[in-house]
């Protein structure tokens, strides 16, 4: 699947700027992770199952990486997107574990790339390039601030993935600050959902 594929698969499911926006972060996140990891010859295919990864959220969110394994089938998408993208439900809607290290990635990210896009427009310069762990951690411990992200994920992310909580917070706010041009490029193209 190439990545207009992908992106021709989201849009006909998604309209909403919000979601889209989450997509093209998360898409963003993987890709710098799959570098960062040593899984550079696969960077394309961690992006594009960051793009997917909600693809039945803003239709269907009672029924979250259920029916996104529906639909990918009906489109011939290949198993291991389909597998990667359910696995960021499990525990939660779906019995499908993370196994493969960008499942791991995805499901510890997910959750925390929308608490650190909140954090970062609560900054002077509502960006991620200037955030500190120390002002992000401040915010992660305000259990009513991005309430809708879950720590618990967050936190169980980290455990599969064996890195510390403090490591996990930091090595997303870089990889959030890497891929920040091409979402913001994004918020350019298709406006702020304001």
């Amino acid at each position: 699947m190439t990545r207009d594929e992908a992106w021709a698969l989201l849009t006909e499911y998604n309209k909403d700027h919000f979601h889209l926006h989450h997509a093209v972060t998360v898409e963003g996140v993987m890709k710098y992770f799959a570098r960062e990891l040593g899984y550079g010859d696969e960077e394309e295919f961690w992006g594009i199952v960051g793009l997917l990864h909600d693809l039945d959220f803003e239709l269907y969110p009672d029924e979250h990486c259920i029916k996104s394994q529906e639909i990918m089938r009906e489109h011939g998408v290949d198993e291991r997107i389909i597998h990667a993208t359910a696995s960021h439900g499990y525990g939660i809607t779906v019995d499908i574990k993370p196994e493969h290290e960008m499942e791991k990635v995805l499901f510890a990210t997910d959750e925390l790339t929308g608490l650190i896009g909140a954090a970062a427009l609560m900054r002077p310069s509502r960006s991620v390039s200037d955030m500190e762990l120390k002002s992000l951690k401040k915010k992660y411990k305000t259990q009513s601030f991005a309430a809708g992200c879950s720590r618990e994920v967050i936190e169980r992310g980290a455990e599969m993935l064996g890195w510390s909580l403090d490591d996990l917070l930091w090595r997303t706010i870089l990889a959030m600050r890497d891929c920040e041009p091409v979402y913001t490029a994004f918020d350019d193209e298709y406006g702020h959902g304001e």
